[in-house]
């Protein structure tokens, strides 16, 4: 709303010479003697009168000959220069209907006006009317006796009100109008240069100009309505500028006598003893961890102690007696041969399986009582199988796969059968299609072209991924959780729902003692930089996480890859137990070592994306050599296999072909596709389909508890990684103490609009950029503390997601969770920022307004850096999440103005940022209660925001932080699909 226009102070003259008045339009009105000739002042020349009226404050009335004139309604014959009369003579007012001008030339002379406005006085004066304003009359006249304005005695109050608006509105609200009544309401004198300073930079003239000039109501001071009394704010309130009654504190604030502003100390208070029981359980905690570990290692020193003792005390024993059955040897160490092998420990868990040459069958699925852990194990597998057999056959004719229509065939024509209960080995050269077959045949890939087959019946293979598992190359584990929560969440959201919580904690321990990890299974599995246990045992919590779900087929990706050799002995020792127990081991391979080739059951050898051979380990060398190969007798016949198949076998066939495509032709030759006899053909029996659906159907646990699971997990990586979360909450509350501090100065008045009419010609310069201002440091500092730590939700754990997702974990459960987890650090993360910032700055908005706000915008910001980890790498992410940030706080609608905004019809683009919503809610929050000061219409349309909507900006909040989540698990869903199957 526009300011009404400024009227002219009037100059109050030394000497009064003359009656004055001052009209309507507040031009000061003065009768002269003029020359009756031509208008010039003339000693003896005959007289008359004529009023002169002037708006011009600056300019001497009786200088010159400016101004409007007015001819009086009668002449005084014996008027003359040194006739004194009273300033308030008005016996001979001014006739108004003829307005006159004096013109100049050969001599000056009056000539008539046209109209009142005649385009030839000046805008001073064109306004005057000649007409007697009674009531400016009077103040001009008691100016003239007495000083009303303290910057001269000439100065003249411009009157805000009449004795009519006085009477019946008297003092607004938010004003101090002492020595206003009905015979001098209030007026406003011209400002000095103190004062003008003072209210272009803000503040107000103190003390006022004038005996008549009404005061705003000081800070710390309330000034009831009426206007009479200015009184000290009570203890307990608070009372900012212009306050008509003391406004109670919030509880717990420090509102001294005095005080202009809620300084909220509760908060405060609370948060350090928050911090300090933090700190106190932090301590604790780490100190019963300390602790239950050195009494887990004393228990297993004194353990191995005395076990140890007992075996080497019947070592002793058992070495003298076999001692007395050989004769004395000069060679000392031919009795240590001896003597290391009667004391070889025997091995447990699956190599027992090996060492006992078990080989599982119905009649020993389930032992009454089991005695070993491998029976528990068989034991645990047949309740959760439900059937008569663990593993899965697969058979393929004329298998293809070829990337899109003009893409290089990986896989033509490969036909064959992977017998359940068995160790397969998957060999070939680099790009001889050794992971796209076995991509193929877990169902990760849809092959191109011929037939796959589960247990003898047709049908897609991704069907049955729930009891298919994979062991990826890298060892994909969560290194903050220990080798007994990796496998144990994963067994929790992949067996049976009906499974209980017991049931499923014993099948893993089972399962841990079995793989052999029991005394490391409290140790955090760690990262490949940071390791915490060897490589071999990583590699075994990778193969136990698959495990764990009771599969009926496993498929490996290079397991022995970057490991030792002894490492890499016991994993294909394990994979080789397992077989006995009739799952379906495939492995790819890369030039295993003599002892690991041994140990394999069958070959399935690949050349350029076709068979070389298929079948027993032991009839490989056979086979080539029938070809014409040959076999060094010290070589491993992996290392000779691998150059055959590579097309460099001519070190081992010097005449002849030894092409890739002569070897293929070969097999082909030699193994047609339908060669098999029936016999050698496996169709599962009606049963056993049925149950095998019936345990599909059952594995996976209900999605609310996945999310549950999901939680809890993702709340423990929190736990481990305390150092971060301490690191988030105290850039958290240095930003909030910075951008306090930056607004500490305001004193909580960062708003200034128009006094209400008719004060409003005493108002201080506005300020309506200092809340989105406020709102742009809060949005900014918020977005430095959450960008980073919300990009690191998602972005270091997108292999898990991959892995988890294409074993049949529900992806919105660990969606869902993910996001649960970060709530209450948020939630701490705020606390930390509003109670620090709030505590200096101390807005008008209330601590629990501005503490959803800043939450619901914490929560924007994790959800934008959600959608950036999903879509970028790990080590861009924070980076961008931080931009990103930035630009949506800055994009708030303070530069450029949203008004401006809407003028260019993008609006709505800036209603998709997070920051406009949070400038608004704070703009309408602390701009609200100075409507009792301020004229609020027509500031909207200035800024562009609205008010009075707080509830709606917060729900623009959420929506926004939840679509950008929705936006985050899409991209999460179909981005790298093919790496979620």
């Amino acid at each position: 709303m526009a300011a009404p226009a400024k009227p002219l102070p009037i100059a109050v003259p030394t000497n009064v010479v003359s009656p004055q008045f001052v009209d309507t339009k507040k031009c000061r009105c003065a009768l002269e003697i003029m020359d009756v000739r031509n208008g010039s002042r003339k000693g003896d020349a005959p007289k008359t009168e004529a009023w002169r009226c002037s708006g011009n404050a600056t300019q001497d009335l009786y200088m010159g000959t400016i101004g409007k004139w007015f001819m009086p309604d009668h002449q005084s014959s014996s008027m003359t220069n040194d006739t004194l009369r009273p300033i308030y003579w008005n016996e001979n007012p001014p006739n108004t209907d003829t307005p006159y001008m004096i013109v100049g030339g050969a001599e000056d002379h009056f000539i008539p006006l046209q109209n009142q406005s005649d385009e030839r006085l000046s805008s001073y004066d064109a306004p005057c009317t000649g007409s007697n304003d009674t009531v400016a009359s009077e103040q001009y006249y008691e100016a003239v006796t007495d000083q009303l304005c303290s910057i001269s005695r000439q100065a003249v109050p411009v009157p805000l009100m009449n004795s009519t608006q006085w009477n019946d509105k008297g003092c607004l609200d938010g004003f101090f109008c002492p020595n206003n009544n009905e015979k001098f309401p209030p007026m406003a004198c011209p400002a000095d240069d103190s004062c003008l300073i003072a209210r272009i930079s803000g503040g107000f003239c103190t003390p006022s100009m004038g005996k008549y000039e009404p005061q705003v109501c000081k800070q710390g001071n309330y000034c009831p309505r009426g206007g009479k009394e200015q009184i000290l704010c009570p203890q307990g309130s608070f009372c900012p500028i212009g306050a008509v009654a003391p406004i109670p504190c919030s509880a717990g604030a420090s509102c001294p006598p005095g005080s202009d502003r809620n300084l909220t100390v509760l908060p405060f208070a609370l948060l350090i003893v928050l911090n300090i029981i933090m700190a106190i359980g932090f301590i604790i905690a780490r100190w019963l961890g300390k602790r239950r570990h050195a009494r887990k290692d004393a228990k297993n020193t004194r353990g191995s102690g005395l076990k140890g003792i007992a075996r080497g005390a019947a070592s002793i024993v058992d070495l003298n007696q076999r001692h007395k059955r050989y004769h004395s040897i000069p060679d000392p160490e031919i009795p240590l041969e001896a003597t290391i092998s009667s004391v070889r420990r025997q091995n447990t868990g699956f190599l027992a399986a090996v060492d006992n040459d078990w080989v599982y069958d119905e009649s020993n699925a389930v032992d009454e009582k089991p005695t070993t852990d491998m029976q528990l194990f068989v034991q645990s597998m047949s309740k959760c199988i439900n059937g008569s057999s663990f593993g899965l056959s697969f058979e393929f004719q004329n298998l293809r796969f070829q990337p899109g229509k003009k893409g290089k065939l990986i896989l033509s024509d490969i036909t064959g059968k992977i017998d359940s209960g068995a160790l397969w080995a998957v060999m070939g050269a680099s790009g001889a299609g050794k992971s796209t077959f076995v991509n193929v045949l877990m169902g990760k890939i849809k092959n191109t072209g011929g037939v796959t087959k589960v247990n003898g019946v047709a049908g897609k293979i991704s069907k049955y991924k729930k009891i298919i598992g994979y062991v990826p190359q890298d060892d994909i584990v969560l290194p903050e959780l220990t080798v007994r929560e990796n496998i144990l969440h994963s067994a929790r959201i992949r067996l049976p729902s009906s499974w209980t919580d017991v049931e499923i904690q014993h099948h893993v321990d089972v399962l841990i003692s079995c793989l052999q990890l029991s005394h490391v299974k409290d140790s955090l599995v760690g990262s490949p930089a940071k390791p915490v246990i060897s490589g071999g045992q990583r590699k075994r919590v990778s193969i136990g996480m698959e495990l764990a779900a009771a599969p009926m087929a496993l498929f490996l990706d290079e397991p022995t890859s970057g490991l030792d050799a002894t490492s890499a002995s016991s994993i294909m020792a394990t994979l080789k137990a397992l077989s006995r127990l009739g799952i379906t081991v495939v492995t790819i391979i890369h030039q295993p070592r003599q002892e690991i080739f041994a140990s394999i059951d069958n070959l399935l050898l690949l050349g350029r994306g076709r068979i070389i051979y298929q079948g027993k380990t032991g009839e490989a060398a056979s086979y080539f050599g029938n070809v014409g190969f040959t076999f060094p007798p010290h070589a491993n016949p992996a290392d000779v296999l691998m150059d055959i198949i590579a097309g460099q076998g001519r070190l081992y066939k010097p005449i002849g072909e030894t092409s890739i495509e002569a070897l293929i032709e070969h097999w082909n030759g030699r193994h047609q596709p339908h060669s098999r006899s029936p016999s050698q053909d496996f169709t599962s029996s009606a049963e056993d389909t049925s149950a095998l659906r019936r345990s599909i159907k059952a594995r996976g646990a209900a999605v609310h508890k996945q999310i549950w699971f999901c939680l809890q997990r993702a709340m423990l990586q929190q736990w481990r990684h305390l150092t971060s979360f301490y690191f988030e909450i105290t850039v958290g509350a240095v930003a909030g103490f910075l951008i306090g501090l930056a607004e500490m100065g305001q004193r909580g008045a960062n708003f200034r609009g128009m006094f209400y009419p008719p004060f409003t010609y005493i108002s201080s310069a506005t300020d309506f950029s200092s809340v989105p201002q406020m709102s742009l440091l809060v949005g900014v500092a918020i977005g430095l503390t959450a960008a980073a730590p919300g990009v690191r939700v998602f972005g270091e754990e997108k292999l898990i997601y991959y892995r988890e997702t294409a074993s049949g974990h529900n992806r919105f459960a660990y969606y869902i969770g993910k996001v649960a987890s970060t709530l209450p650090r948020m939630v701490l993360a705020n606390l930390h920022f509003t109670t620090m910032f709030l505590l200096l700055s101390t807005p008008r908005i209330s601590y629990g307004s501005a503490f959803i706000a800043n939450f619901l915008y914490f929560y924007c910001i994790y959800g934008l850096a959600s959608i950036i980890s999903v879509l970028t790498k790990r080590e861009d992410g924070p980076l961008l999440a931080v931009m990103t940030s930035l630009i949506v706080s800055v994009l708030n609608g303070m530069s450029p103005r949203l008004a401006q905004v809407n003028q260019w019809h993008l609006k709505w683009l800036w209603q998709l940022i997070p920051g406009t919503w949070l400038a608004e809610a704070y703009f309408s929050e602390n701009v609200i209660p100075w409507r009792y000061l301020y004229v609020l219409e027509g500031v909207q349309e200035a800024v562009g925001y609205t008010l009075e909507r707080f509830g709606m900006d917060l729900a623009m909040l959420f929506a926004l932080g939840t679509a950008y989540r929705v936006l985050a698990f899409l991209a999460l869903r179909f981005l790298n699909k093919g790496r979620q199957n």
